[in-house]
């Protein structure tokens, strides 16, 4: 346990469009938290178990912080994917034409869409604390 690296220095931050209903908003959390989960090197997350009392493992649990934050409209979001892009940072994002039927449905649907024209409901990020608070401080707690 004492090898973990300080877990202030680095966090997962997802922001998420305050106008969808709660069981989009797990959605569309889930899709962001695997897919950039799924973008990191095996060195750059710790992951840690949880053992109980009893023995019971529980597994696999982010050492970082997650914090999940909420934003007033899409081009909010748009303009947090647009930094983590220019800045490097790993993320992901999900817009509304990811919504309806299946992957290859969504994949054609978001090709025929302009960028400009995406409605952005998330994004997911991880990385130095200081340099995500940068450009994250504005958006407030999802309560």
């Amino acid at each position: 346990m004492s090898n973990l690296p300080d877990e202030s220095q680095k966090r997962f931050i997802a922001i998420l469009s305050k106008k969808m209903d709660l069981g989009r908003t797990l959605n569309v959390l889930g899709h962001l938290s695997v897919g950039l989960s799924n973008r990191l090197e095996s060195d750059e997350a710790y992951y840690v178990d949880y053992q109980d009392f009893d023995g019971n493992v529980h597994p696999n649990l982010s050492h970082y912080p997650f914090i999940v934050l909420k934003a007033d409209n899409s081009n909010k979001l748009r303009k947090v994917s647009e930094e983590a892009f220019i800045r490097g940072i790993k993320f992901t994002d999900f817009t509304s034409s990811m919504i309806e039927g299946g992957s290859v449905e969504q994949q054609k649907r978001t090709k025929e869409t302009k960028e400009e024209d995406l409605e952005y409901l998330g994004v997911c990020l991880f990385g130095d604390t200081e340099i995500l608070r940068d450009f994250t401080k504005k958006f407030s707690l999802y309560k």
